[in-house]
């Protein structure tokens, strides 16, 4: 069974210097009908204007990753971390019993664009960590686990029975998913359009994947994706 979130239905939240799109509910953004799904909580989709963020704040007891996409975003938190993040590089962090941190934009002239994902840790009180890996030449046309619980093939550690993986896929490109006994996916469509177990997607769009053993991918024009395999 597969369930489209389309992006023209999620949530929507504009400032002056922020655009950003909820696929669940955050903030104040709520829909019962959409408050997650298995152990993933959040995807939003930010573009932050130049020279603009968002100030010093608080997380715990969660998973939280960002990727840029295009532009620069600059993290600090009280860890003593402090990294400018380029486009295709992962930043993980696990907030545990409690993070502060900021995200800005230090261009003067260009826009940043990127997604930050919420994952429920795998228990609460974990330590705080953070991790930050640069995936933009992972290979066209396949998988790439980019977050694992064991950390495997390159991959950031994730505190959760869950797997993260990004495809980079040219026009014509096709990759197959083997769903193991009782495991559920989602699929979010960052660029171009794709087709999943026959289901038209387009940009930004979502799926929920449940009760299917075999998740096939193809794409008429090119695509990147993330693939969430999830518990």
């Amino acid at each position: 069974m597969l369930t489209l979130r389309k992006s023209k239905d999620r949530g929507h939240h504009q400032e002056k210097w922020l655009d950003s799109r909820h696929t669940f509910s955050f903030d104040t953004y709520y829909d019962p009908d959409h408050m997650g799904f298995r152990d993933l909580r959040v995807i939003n989709e930010d573009r932050v204007s130049p020279d603009h963020g968002f100030g010093m704040h608080p997380h715990r007891d969660m998973e939280i990753f960002t990727l840029v996409l295009s532009g620069a975003l600059e993290h600090r938190d009280n860890l003593g971390n402090r990294e400018v993040i380029g486009p295709w590089q992962i930043q993980k962090i696990t907030a545990g019993t409690g993070i502060r941190h900021s995200e800005t934009n230090p261009s003067t002239t260009e826009e940043v664009h990127l997604l930050q994902i919420w994952i429920m840790p795998e228990e609460k009180g974990l330590e705080p960590g953070y991790v930050l890996k640069d995936f933009s030449s992972a290979p066209e046309n396949r998988l790439t686990p980019i977050l694992t619980p064991d950390g495997r093939d390159g991959s950031v550690q994730l505190r959760q029975d869950a797997a993260v993986y990004l495809g980079r896929f040219s026009a014509g490109g096709s990759a197959e998913f083997r769903l193991e006994e009782g495991r559920h996916a989602w699929v979010q469509v960052i660029r171009g359009e794709l087709a999943a177990n026959g289901q038209r997607m387009e940009e930004a769009d979502g799926a929920a994947i449940s009760e299917e053993e075999m998740l096939k991918l193809t794409t008429e024009k090119g695509t990147d994706l993330l693939l969430f395999d999830l518990n």
